[in-house]
């Protein structure tokens, strides 16, 4: 109580009589107050641009972790679709004829078009275009006929064990007047067809010839 007494009996406008646990508290607590400002000034202002960037690539380690914790968990998944993509790509690949099998496939597309009943006017395949890994061949096609014969055509194309592309289809009247009609057309298309180049490597390089003779 006495301590309470003593504070309610200060001068405010004459610190120097106040008693000296008093004054050396408050000049304690001016003190701290001071040592506060100026650590916020000249430390943690100046330190918090490095403390934001350590923030932020915290934030960038934890968003990796997450990412990669993801991905680990979901490892298998990923395993069994790169399995399921190979087995696609290897059934694709089967679809691609090798070189000797693309005589059989243009007389095919050839034979498509007659069996639906359409006159073959040009069937001139072009040379092989490389794409890499495998190679593409374009045969421009012109045929006569009507829309019902070259739907019969397209789908039989598209029945084909091989791929076979068509494309730049344009369909024409034949002629003028009573000549033209729904059921004298002319067809010109490009088919494509592709080829797996790496089918060439697979006989190996031939064995070097084996050198003889006695010692001399």
């Amino acid at each position: 109580m006495k301590l309470i007494d003593q504070l309610k009996t200060l001068d405010p406008k004459d610190p120097g009589r106040w008693p000296l646990p008093v004054r050396g508290f408050f000049v304690s607590l001016i003190f701290a107050f001071l040592a506060g400002v100026f650590w916020y000034l000249f430390v943690w202002d100046s330190d918090r641009p490095e403390l934001q960037k350590a923030e932020a690539e915290e934030q960038d380690l934890r968003s990796q972790f997450a990412n990669k914790q993801q991905r680990a968990a979901n490892l298998d998944a990923y395993k069994g679709q790169l399995a399921e993509m190979e087995r696609t790509f290897g059934a694709m690949l089967r679809q691609l004829p090798g070189k000797t099998e693309v005589p059989n496939l243009l007389v095919d597309i050839s034979q498509t078009g007659v069996g639906a009943g359409l006159q073959e006017k040009l069937f001139q395949p072009s040379p092989e275009q490389s794409k890499g890994f495998y190679a593409e061949l374009p045969i421009k096609i012109k045929l006569v006929g009507n829309y019902h014969q070259f739907g019969s055509f397209v789908s039989g194309i598209a029945t084909l064990p091989r791929i076979v592309t068509l494309h730049d289809i344009e369909i024409k009247p034949v002629g003028t007047g009573k000549e033209a009609g729904y059921d004298n057309l002319t067809m010109d298309v490009t088919a494509r067809t592709y080829r797996y180049i790496d089918d060439e490597g697979g006989q190996g390089a031939k064995p070097a010839k084996k050198k003889t003779g006695g010692a001399t």
